[in-house]
């Protein structure tokens, strides 16, 4: 007897799925100062390492700064609005609306927009930021659509995410529409934030300018490049633990500095799961964070994937 499945073809994006600019150029001069200044923020530091004028200072608001945006990005922007993950309280949830706001990644409601649709379309044609749609075979193809996922996508806006398609919950929610509205205010606020804390701990103008390089320039490049690892490393290197339909991977070298979002394949199986790294030795100080919340009364509503879920969507373990 034969036995006929049903294909499913995987939806197509249309014209109403893209976000229109209104002057792209700009945008791009704009994406692409954001892109080149942490660049030159870390010549300076290396100017600054070789005339031995590095403060403890300046380590000590590299960190916070890094844990405010970091939580700020994985917890806030990704897992809580763009996944639905948990519900907070409206102190936690303007706090990470915010603190995601100063990592200047771009407003609010179009990060979201944007990964809502690469989640729609994932690694298929209309994936804002796919490596293996369209860049062509071979190891040359393979550079260029690396090239595109980590950092290409953001000058172009073919396949963006349309903010009223993708997060109409967040265009009507008046926080996060306001902080959207805001984006320019939260940013620049992260960087004052740096040169205050800079002259807090080290007590000088110096340490506050220092604080800025270090906490505004060298932290944005860290946590920038961070981000746009999971779009191009953990869609072309590491684990396949779950069947997903894409090419998401785990990548577990990446998992501590991107706070547990390099788990990817593992996300792309449970997308509204709040934790990413479901076996006991997959590090996600995102979930740890969440988890807090959660046993202070500040989150509830907690995503869960069960055991048994999991083993429907596993992979073999020699084809992981």
């Amino acid at each position: 007897m034969t036995t006929h499945q049903l294909v499913v073809e995987p939806p197509k994006p249309t014209r109403d799925d893209v976000q229109p600019v209104k002057n792209e150029t700009a945008d791009r001069i704009a994406t692409g100062t954001i892109t080149v200044l942490p660049f030159i923020a870390l010549g300076i530091v290396c100017w600054q390492l070789w005339n031995s004028w590095l403060h403890w200072s300046d380590v000590a608001v590299f960190l916070i700064m890094y844990l405010v945006c970091a939580i700020g990005v994985t917890v806030g922007f990704h897992r809580h609005l763009t996944h639905r993950s948990f519900t907070a309280k409206k102190p936690v949830h303007a706090a990470l609306t915010a603190m995601g706001s100063m990592a200047i990644e771009g407003p609010v409601i179009s990060w979201v927009a944007d990964h809502r649709k690469h989640h729609a379309f994932s690694d298929q044609e209309g994936d804002p930021h796919s490596p293996h749609v369209d860049h062509g075979s071979g190891w040359s193809g393979a550079l260029r659509g690396l090239w595109h996922a980590h950092v290409g996508w953001l000058f172009i806006h073919t396949q963006r995410g349309k903010r009223d398609r993708y997060a109409p919950d967040l265009i009507k929610d008046p926080i996060v529409s306001f902080i959207d509205r805001t984006f320019l205010l939260w940013a620049i606020g992260g960087l004052a934030l740096s040169a205050a804390l800079g002259y807090v701990i080290g007590g000088t103008l110096m340490t506050a300018l220092t604080g800025l390089l270090w906490g505004g320039g060298v932290r944005m490049l860290v946590v920038h490049h961070v981000t746009y690892s999971i779009n191009s490393l953990c869609h072309f290197f590491g684990r396949k633990d779950f069947e997903t339909g894409d090419e998401s991977r785990n990548l577990a070298w990446l998992s501590i500095p991107t706070f547990g979002e390099a788990w990817h394949n593992n996300h792309h199986a449970f997308p509204t799961s709040a934790r990413h790294g479901l076996r006991w030795w997959q590090v996600d100080p995102s979930w740890i964070v969440i988890r807090a919340l959660e046993a202070t009364g500040l989150a509830w509503d907690v995503v869960r994937v069960d055991e048994r879920k999991q083993a429907l969507k596993a992979r073999p373990a020699d084809a992981a």
